[in-house]
């Protein structure tokens, strides 16, 4: 048996919720902390949130088990409510949304009771997000620490590329929504990229939209970097890191308002208000004709609390004496 400071059980069924994970263990270990990583890896995908949660669950609680037959932690981080939804053992819970913000109705129909237990339980909760931790259910002591977002290169090349969507659930993202808006919007061969699917998927698309199917990450960035506009329309946004990864890359954001912890929205609307709200359209031309000349670099001043130095200090600082003193 092996004695570690954390046994972090991550669910990461997403790439982008692999990337909140590896995130978290590396600021973690900066801190000194000796991190055991439990991943865990669901077997197949039902069709309704029920019956994923349930599978999900299921598999995060294995890896928790599995890990902890060789390791003796100090402390357990569940990273993501619905790991922690069928814990072996009692921890401490990371997340961007709790099911009950984002498993309304008949969708959380076993989840939201049981996560109130979870949450009470608890030593602690971090949220990615203060408003993550608003929608939270009743719990103990509680942080807020968001999810680092760097610049993934210099953003000097051409930006050949009118705008930018990422649409791996299209119902939730918005995608028909944005289509519609970029089929009035689109001037000439303005091209739209829709990251995250293919084109069988989103029958009908207008004129100007090429779909790029799923990126690894760097080559999802290296997008970012050449569009001039990102994109998006969401119906709920738990946490948004695409959009920031857009900001951090140089690109104008055009959105929507929308429900759920969106840690990009309030960004959005000190940066440039003409680009926020219902009129997808108006908002992307102005994007595209009339962008703020200091848009990049106020951008860029106000993701400074989302860098990795400025994450990692807050780690150090708040998280560590907490989850492992």
């Amino acid at each position: 048996m092996r004695d570690v400071d954390v046994l972090l059980v991550a669910l990461g069924t997403t790439a982008g919720l692999r990337r909140v994970d590896d995130e978290l263990a590396g600021s973690l270990r900066r801190a000194g902390l000796e991190v055991e990583v439990a991943r865990a890896r669901p077997r197949r995908e039902p069709p309704t949130f029920v019956l994923l949660d349930l599978v999900q669950a299921l598999a995060a609680r294995r890896a928790a088990r599995e890990a902890l037959a060789g390791v003796r932690p100090r402390a357990i981080l569940y990273s993501t409510t619905t790991a922690a939804l069928l814990w072996p053992r009692p921890g401490a819970i990371h997340f961007d949304a709790p099911a009950a913000g984002n498993r309304r109705g008949r969708h959380g129909l076993w989840q939201r009771p049981l996560e109130r237990r979870r949450f009470a339980a608890a030593p602690l909760v971090v949220a990615q997000d203060a408003g993550g931790l608003a929608e939270a259910p009743p719990h103990r002591e509680a942080l807020v620490i968001p999810v680092p977002v760097e610049p993934s290169a210099p953003a000097d090349g051409e930006r050949d590329v009118a705008a930018v969507t990422y649409a791996a659930d299209v119902e939730k993202k918005g995608l028909d929504r944005v289509l519609a808006a970029w089929a009035t919007a689109r001037r000439g061969d303005e091209t739209l990229v829709v990251a995250g699917l293919g084109e069988d998927r989103a029958p009908g698309a207008p004129d100007g939209v090429r779909f790029a199917g799923r990126l690894p990450p760097s080559e999802f960035r290296a997008l970012l970097r050449r569009a001039r506009v990102y994109v998006t329309a969401p119906r709920r946004e738990d946490y948004g890191l695409s959009q920031l990864e857009a900001l951090a890359d140089g690109a104008v954001l055009v959105t929507t308002e929308a429900p759920g912890p969106y840690a990009a929205l309030p960004i959005a609307r000190d940066l440039d208000p003409r680009l926020v709200g219902d009129d997808l359209a108006g908002a992307l031309r102005a994007a595209l004709d009339d962008p703020a000349a200091d848009y990049a670099d106020r951008a860029r001043s106000a993701l400074v609390t989302f860098r990795r130095g400025s994450v990692d200090a807050l780690v150090q600082r708040e998280l560590v004496p907490r989850l492992a003193p």
